[in-house]
């Protein structure tokens, strides 16, 4: 399974191009890594730079850009409008594809580690990656800027490094942390008065009482009044909302919106939701926008091929964490269609939060179909061990009861599907219902086909105590998993007249 983790460092350079230019170089010269974007400004004389590629090169490319950085950086002659504390700023890791969030807090540390060391840059962990909950939010860990955290490293405990050295040089401080995808979005109002801007900020975000997940400040870029911020998880708080509280919080001044600004990439989904509520179309999929049905039209289908072929590899485990994925994709969409609806608004909040759990889920899943065949591979492997060699009875046996354990992690994992499912199918949006037992549906049978995956690898097991445990462990799944396939019945029923099993 593919692996992807994008990388978006900061850089405190947005007035030379040469120097963004090499760094950008240092970055792409490393295999399995591709530039994404680059955006540069010259009044707040950043640049901000985007990367995806495999765990370990989009770390290594990091490194690079740190090391490079600091040599050509000086933030002793720094200026620029915005805050920043080191040359490379701020380096977070996200995960995109096949890596968890736990996976980007392992990079962040370990790269954390690298530049502390080698290069003897003091660095901070923030976000998901935060050793202690003051350095969680960037703009605590950026107090002071540079030049105030140049003293305060001096002779304040807490402001301590999590890595290197407990002072400052040219290249300042970086952070370093794992969080998920963030839009840095900026909007420009119809003046040049900033206190107007900094009072919208001030409105908005959520460290002064504002909107959860919003960061702002209010600048002067231009010479127009701009409010700048950082929208750290859209999925909870949509781009939308953040517009119209700027666009009412201007009114109060006698000022508008003149124009918007997207700092480096957004999600698909942050625009999808954005244009569905503006226009109010009710129940709009993606599968009605034009290039996303020729995009599936077009899917060759590489997971159905390869289950349909003679190679025993995916199989059924595969195909059980597959199906779970699926649950948890329509558990995310149920609740997206219920999100912003002014019927549900008093489940609204509960939706908000259901999303990116599903959204969890559905990545350990999918993480899962290849874990399940990497599994069944360790077992092939073991039994070819010439039949003689004594390390091969335990080898067996050590594989044959990670083929099991897999299997019922999957199980585990699909069942909290079902258990969401069970809740959008009572509480969400009535048109999809149907949607939401389709859910319950396929998270069943993921329990189910996990399951067999279970038993029929703790049959072989030698170490009947440890079979028993294992088979006992999906008999409570399948206990607790008909509670909710009850009650998603139950839904069915009452909410929508559909009848039948879940």
């Amino acid at each position: 399974m593919r692996q992807l983790v994008e990388c978006v460092p900061t850089l405190s350079a947005g007035r030379r191009r040469d120097v963004i230019d090499r760094i950008v170089a240092e970055i792409t010269a490393v295999p399995q890594v591709q530039l994404l974007d680059r955006e540069s400004d010259a009044d707040h004389n950043r640049s901000v730079v985007t990367f995806v590629g495999a765990p370990q090169a989009v770390a290594e490319a990091a490194f690079r850009a740190i090391r490079l950085a600091s040599q050509l950086i000086d933030l002793n002659t720094h200026q620029g409008a915005h805050p920043r504390i080191g040359a490379t700023d701020v380096v977070p890791f996200i995960p995109i594809e096949g890596v968890t969030m736990a996976d980007c807090v392992a990079l962040a540390k370990h790269l954390g580690q690298r530049v502390g060391g080698e290069l003897g840059i003091p660095v901070y962990l923030y976000e998901a990656a935060a050793t202690r909950p003051e350095n969680q939010n960037l703009a605590d860990v950026r107090k002071g800027e540079y030049e105030g955290l140049k003293q305060a490293v001096l002779t304040d405990a807490n402001r301590r490094p999590d890595y290197g050295p407990s002072e400052l040089g040219t290249a300042g401080a970086t952070v370093i942390g794992a969080r998920a995808p963030l839009i840095a979005f900026n909007v420009y109002l119809t003046t040049t008065d900033v206190d107007i801007a900094k009072k919208i900020a001030r409105a908005i975000r959520h460290q002064t009482g504002g909107l959860r997940f919003v960061k702002a400040l209010g600048l002067l870029v231009d010479g127009k009044a701009q409010v700048s911020m950082n929208l750290t998880d859209y999925t909870q708080t949509a781009i939308f909302r953040v517009v119209e509280m700027v666009r009412r919080e201007a009114q109060r001044y006698g000022v508008g919106i003149q124009s918007t600004e997207l700092i480096g990439l957004i999600p698909q989904q942050a625009l999808f939701d954005t244009a569905q509520w503006y226009l109010q179309i009710d129940n709009f999929t993606p599968q009605q926008v034009l290039e996303n049905r020729l995009t599936d039209t077009g899917s060759d289908s590489t997971f159905l091929n390869a289950l349909a072929s003679a190679d025993p590899t995916p199989g059924g485990g595969s195909a059980a964490a597959y199906a779970g994925a699926m649950a948890a994709g329509l558990v995310a969409m149920v609740a997206r269609v219920t999100v912003g609806k002014k019927k549900y608004a008093d489940v609204e909040a509960r939706m908000l939060e259901i999303i990116p759990q599903a959204e969890t889920l559905r990545a350990e899943l999918d993480k899962g179909v290849q874990h399940d065949a990497d599994a069944f591979t360790a077992v092939m492997d073991a039994l070819k061990l010439p039949k003689d060699a004594p390390e091969r009875p335990a080898a067996i046996e050590q594989a044959t009861l990670n083929a099991a354990r897999v299997p019922l992690n999957a199980a585990e994992t699909a069942l909290k599907v079902l258990a969401l499912a069970a809740e959008v199918a009572e509480t969400g949006n009535l048109n999809a219902v149907s949607d939401a037992g389709s859910a319950g549906s396929l998270a069943h049978t993921a329990i189910y086909a996990a399951g067999l995956n279970v038993k029929i690898n703790a049959k072989s097991l030698t170490d009947r105590a440890a079979a028993a445990e294992l088979v006992g462990r999906v008999a409570a799944i399948d206990s607790t998993a008909k509670t909710y396939t009850d009650r998603i019945h139950a839904a069915l029923n009452g909410r929508g007249g559909l009848g039948g099993d879940a």
